[in-house]
């Protein structure tokens, strides 16, 4: 389930990557690469709280999920991605 405070990193059109809440109208930041939107979403999601971030490649899919600490997975993955 989807909380407010989870961010999701996608690109724009005019090229720039944003870093916005799901509950949010504006992105929270713009940044040139997709690395530095990620970095900052962590750093937010850090400070309050923990939370799910949601990267999405150029093509719009999801392409990475993460649960940022303290956030609680129930169902973490098995996998060593991040």
């Amino acid at each position: 389930m989807s909380k407010g405070r989870d961010r999701v990193i996608s690109r724009r059109s005019d090229g720039t990557w944003e870093n916005k809440r799901n509950d949010a109208d504006k992105a929270s930041s713009l940044h040139r690469t997709q690395k530095e939107a990620e970095q900052a979403a962590r750093g937010m999601l850090k400070n309050q709280g923990g939370g799910e971030l949601i990267t999405k490649g150029r093509d719009g899919k999801i392409r990475s999920k993460d649960t940022i600490p303290p956030g609680n997975d129930p169902h973490p993955p098995k996998d060593k991605e991040h």
